[in-house]
Formats: structure tokens, C-alpha cells, sequence
């Protein structure tokens, strides 16, 4: 129970930066809905769709390797200066190589007019894989105050200037100041949240130099380098298909839906904005990944490993049912995170909520193939789950819109839920109490059908208010009793 309670604080630490980063990128989804198109809202969810497959070709998941072999105290700044010098010299080069052929790039995504699009995601990727290390070693370290100061840091910056670039400037330039066109322009506009991200990453990695210098090129070991590509390659994959998992339906709805191209980038400016309201979750299971995976390499070898993991994931499935059901409950209030035109469509966020659910139960299945070195059986699960997305919304997202999307992500996620647990069994037997666990989610899921069968009949206002309360009240209530019961025993 001591580990359970270590392993919780140190999720509530990263769990600061990063509530407070999704709690602030929610905050931007109203700044953006209100001061944005639809299309340029589009705009926003394709090209960090975009970006999110470009980091993992950046960073080959050398942060995974850190910890597989930075773990041992003796090993971990030969481990370091490996993984930054390959990544220092890789970056350089795909960032040159890109921006040479910012032109073509944008022609290729239909942006020829805005080839500058290209020029700002290079270099902010560049800034955010630099910092990967730096932030993995202060995981690796258990130093998650430093970790937090410099999250917040970049979060501090993207506001700032979000709210001086949008808000600001605009106003400024009605009122006839003078001085803010010197520092703003009108013909910009969605470029300044690009823009504003170059800033906030230069601005975090040079936090984090004194991170980087301990980088030595003198400890640079080829031999271990090799070690680390050849764990971290099928992990390449497995990020890489989870990418296709939860952004290729954002890149392809701009090709595949039905209306023109504008409808279309205005229908992913839509979705997107839904997607941000499901995975209102994910911010407790980011600061979780945060700790645990550094957290499982450390307690590998302890006698009751396995059960500390299966503890670990009941509670995680306790936690995360109770997240959606929140949500879910509290959808009619939700949605005014939203600008008006954009709260349509609403009913598929319960089916991207548990999505997400799911997804994060496979994260902690997951950890068996890392521990096991079982890459390549992840890196399969993993493209089998991508297969799926890819079908799914190739054949649904023309006859069906973008709920096809939703539908895609539900069934990827349930299929690499499962096999992971499956074959996890197989090779790395973790006693996971799958029947309390599948309870618990249920017993969320059908507390949302109750509450849409009482929405019939209580209009929106306190009175469904007070009875959605009153049923996320009955959650709670109900895993106290049972886990107390089961304690007594």
C-alpha cells in the first residue's frame, strides 16, 4: 500500500501540470470557438493531428529506451548523453529537410498559400523532441517539482500570448493604437497559435538546458545505442499506430466526408472540438502515465509486482468510470466550453468518453510487453488496433459523417484492450480483478442510460442538475461499499 500511496503522489504532482495543461487547453477551446472560423478551427485540429505522427518519427521513442536502461543509477548518464546526441543529429537534420521543403509540403496538404504553417510546426517540433530527454530524466529521477515548474512555464506562455495575439490586438487595433501593428497583423490571425507554440517550446527547452548540457558526447556509446534502437523500434511503432488511432480521423475527415473541402474542414474544426470534451478524462490518466511508467521499471524485481499492478489498475478503472460518468452527467453544462455554433453533435461524446476509457486501461495492460521486453507483440496488438481505425473510418466517415470516427475509436480501443490482457496473461500474469473491474465500468455506463432516461422527463435547469448529482452520488457509494465489504473478508 506504501508504493500505491508513492505512485499516487507523484501522480498528483505531474498531475498539477498537467490538469492545469488540459485545463487550459479547454480554456482555449472557447477563446478559439469565439475568435476563429470553423475552418480555421479545422485548420488547428489537422495540423496537430499532423504533428502528433510527426513526434514520433522525431523522437523514435528514445524516452522509453532512457528508462529501459537509465533505470540503474551507474548506467543512467551513458544512457543520457546516448539518447541525446542521436537525438540532437536527427532532429537537426529531418528539421533542415523539412524546411527546405516547406513549399511542397504545403502544396501536398492543400496550404500553398500558408507554406509558413510548415516553417512553425517544423520548428516547434524540433523544440518539443529536444526536451523529451531532459523530461523523461526528471521523471526517471522522481524530481516532478522541476518537471511541473517548467510545464507550467510553457503553459504560462501559450496563454499569454494566446490571449495578447487574439484578444488583445484585435481590440487594440479597433480602438486605433497605433502601436499594435507593429507587433500584430490582421491577415494572420489562426498563424498566431502557431506561432505562439514555436515561442512556448524554444522558450521550455532552454528552461531545460542545464537538463542538456549533462549530455556528454564524450559518453556517447554506440554499442548501447544499438541496444536502445533495437528496443525502442517496435515501440515506434506502437506509438506510431496509436497515433493513426486517435488522429488519422481528424487528417482523413478533411478527404473523406461528403461536402466540399471548406464544409469539410469545418466539420474537423467540429469534431475536434467534441473530441477535446471526451478526453476531459484523459487529464488524471496523463499524469498517471507520467509516474507510472517510470514507477513499474523501478519495482519490476519486488516480490509483489504483479499485484501492486493489478491494485494500481483497479483503481485506475475506478477512477476513470467516475470520470465519464462526470462528464457525461454534466454534458449540458460542459458544452458551453464551446462557442455556439459548435455544440452540435453532442451525443457522441459519451462514445468517445469511453473510448477513452478503454484506452487508458490499455495503457496499464501495456506495461507487460515493456517490462518483458515483448516490444514487437505490442508494436502487433498495436497495428492490428490501427488496422481497425483506418477501415472503419475509411468506409463509415463518407456514409455516416463523422460519427464514424467516434465508432472507429470505440471499437480500436476495446480490440487492444483485449488483446493486450489477453496475451499479457500469456507471458507476464498479472491477477487483474476483471470481474470488479468490468462491474465497476458497467455500473458507470448504465448510470448514464439512467440518466438520459430521466433527462425525459426533468427539463435542463437545477432540478437536472440535482438529479445528475444525485446519481454521480450513487458511484461512489457503491465501490465505497464494496471495496470496504471486501476489506472486512
Amino acid at each position: 500500500m506504501s508504493l500505491l500511496k508513492k505512485l499516487a503522489s507523484e501522480t498528483a504532482l505531474y498531475g498539477l501540470s498537467s490538469i492545469l495543461g488540459r485545463f487550459i487547453t479547454y480554456m482555449m477551446v472557447p477563446l478559439y470557438t469565439r475568435t476563429l472560423s470553423k475552418a480555421e478551427n479545422g485548420t488547428i485540429t489537422e495540423l496537430y493531428a499532423y504533428s502528433a505522427f510527426l513526434m514520433v518519427l522525431l523522437s523514435y521513442r528514445l524516452e522509453s529506451a532512457f528508462f529501459r536502461y537509465g533505470t540503474p543509477q551507474e548506467d543512467r548518464d551513458r544512457a543520457f548523453s546516448t539518447a541525446m546526441w542521436s537525438l540532437l543529429g536527427t532532429t537537426l537534420l529531418i528539421t533542415l529537410a523539412v524546411l527546405a521543403s516547406e513549399q511542397n509540403i504545403a502544396n501536398a496538404l492543400a496550404y500553398d498559400k500558408h507554406p509558413e504553417y510548415i516553417r512553425w510546426f517544423a520548428l516547434m517540433l524540433a523544440f518539443d523532441c529536444l526536451a523529451e530527454i531532459p523530461f523523461a530524466r526528471l521523471r526517471l529521477e522522481q524530481r516532478p517539482i522541476k518537471f511541473v515548474t517548467a510545464k507550467f512555464f510553457n503553459i504560462g506562455i501559450i496563454v499569454v500570448l494566446n490571449l495578447f495575439w487574439l484578444v488583445v490586438c484585435p481590440w487594440a487595433a479597433q480602438q486605433g493604437y497605433a502601436w499594435v501593428h507593429r507587433v500584430w497583423s490582421p491577415e494572420i490571425r489562426v498563424g498566431y497559435v502557431f506561432i505562439t507554440n514555436v515561442i512556448a517550446s524554444l522558450a521550455t527547452f532552454l528552461l531545460l538546458w542545464p537538463q542538456v548540457r549533462k549530455a556528454s558526447f564524450a559518453l556517447f556509446d554506440a554499442v548501447l545505442w544499438k541496444k536502445m534502437i533495437l528496443y525502442a523500434a517496435p515501440l515506434i511503432v506502437v506509438q506510431f499506430a496509436g497515433i493513426v488511432n486517435a488522429m488519422f480521423d481528424r487528417t482523413m475527415q478533411k478527404w473523406l466526408l461528403p461536402g466540399t473541402p471548406d464544409e469539410n474542414l469545418a466539420a474537423v474544426g467540429v469534431y475536434g472540438n467534441l473530441y477535446k470534451l471526451a478526453m476531459l478524462i484523459t487529464i488524471a490518466t496523463q499524469a498517471y502515465r507520467y509516474a507510472a511508467e517510470p514507477f513499474f521499471f523501478r519495482h519490476a524485481a519486488d516480490e509483489n509486482a504483479k499485484e501492486t499492478q493489478a491494485k494500481v489498475t483497479k483503481w485506475f478503472t475506478i477512477a476513470s468510470a467516475a470520470g465519464m460518468l462526470g462528464v457525461v452527467l454534466y454534458l449540458d453544462w460542459i458544452k458551453y466550453l464551446l462557442g455556439e455554433d459548435f455544440r452540435i453533435d453532442l451525443q457522441l461524446v459519451p462514445i468517445l468518453l469511453l473510448a477513452n476509457v478503454l484506452l487508458g486501461i490499455y495503457y496499464n495492460f501495456s506495461v507487460w510487453y515493456r517490462l518483458r521486453d515483448k516490444t514487437a507483440v505490442g508494436a502487433a496488438i498495436a497495428i492490428g488496433g490501427a488496422v481497425i481505425t483506418v477501415v472503419l473510418n475509411l468506409v463509415l466517415l463518407p456514409r455516416i459523417g463523422y460519427a464514424g470516427s467516434a465508432w472507429a475509436a470505440l471499437a480500436c480501443y476495446a480490440f487492444m484492450c483485449f488483446f493486450t490482457w489477453l496475451l499479457g496473461q500469456r507471458y507476464y500474469p498479472v491477477p487483474y480483478a476483471m470481474g470488479r473491474m468490468g462491474f465497476y465500468l458497467g455500473l458507470a455506463i448504465a448510470l448514464c442510460f439512467v440518466s438520459l432516461w430521466l433527462d425525459t422527463m426533468v427539463p435542463v435547469g437545477w432540478g437536472r442538475f440535482g438529479v445528475h448529482t444525485v446519481l454521480l452520488l450513487v458511484y461512489p457509494g457503491v465501490v465505497f461499499f464494496l471495496e470496504k465489504s471486501r476489506q472486512l473478508q
